[in-house]
């Protein structure tokens, strides 16, 4: 019986999901087809089929995969000495990926398909849902520390804190030209003066 090695499996379902997103990406993920992604992976259609039943299959891939890189980024920012570091160099992190030109269309592309594919919608809610749940237990633990106001709640923060990275795709949507890094600076900027405790006046 043939075996199959875990990690070119791996490898060659990364390559494929890479090819599929920039092809969503560039064209769409209605005018995207099978062979656009075969070309572009490199691979026959016997091959693609092996790995994922239809192009749907690619787009959720996609999606499912970089959920999971985000969750292992939060874990690892929960373990930092100092939490209010990680917590704003994990956001700053994510707000410079998810501003990426590519990563832009893809945002919007699954926005037009959660529209119309419920389990699709539900997917995005989850992937949603476990940023906010991620950074809020940062937010919480940088509380905790006494690096963060006590008066704001850990899931509220996490839910604006989201929010500020959702308004970073708006504007790379927007504004092809953006200054990425000028745009993350000011982001770390709004955190601090979000999050930090409010210092007493001289003599209060």
């Amino acid at each position: 019986m043939r075996t199959v090695d875990p990690a070119k499996h791996a490898a060659k379902r990364a390559t494929i999901v890479d090819a599929a997103a920039g092809c969503f990406a560039e064209k769409g993920f209605e005018r995207t087809t099978t062979a656009d992604i075969c070309r572009a992976a490199g691979i026959s259609s016997g091959s693609l089929f092996h790995y994922f039943p239809n192009k749907r299959a690619m787009f959720t891939a996609i999606f499912t995969d970089d959920a999971a890189e985000t969750a292992g980024r939060l874990e690892t920012a929960a373990k930092a000495d100092d939490q209010w570091e990680a917590l704003l160099d994990v956001v700053t992190e994510l707000a410079g990926q998810v501003a990426h030109p590519a990563v832009v269309r893809l945002v919007l592309e699954a926005a037009a398909q959660a529209a119309r594919d419920d389990e699709f919608a539900e997917l995005i809610r989850r992937n949603d849902g476990a940023l906010r749940d991620g950074l809020a237990v940062l937010v919480e633990r940088a509380a905790d520390a006494g690096l963060i106001d006590p008066g704001v709640t850990a899931r509220a923060a996490a839910g604006w804190v989201a929010g500020l990275i959702d308004a970073m795709i708006l504007r790379a949507s927007l504004d092809p030209d953006l200054d990425l890094p000028a745009e993350q600076a000011v982001l770390r900027t709004i955190l601090v003066r979000f999050l930090r405790p409010v210092s007493p006046p001289d003599g209060a």
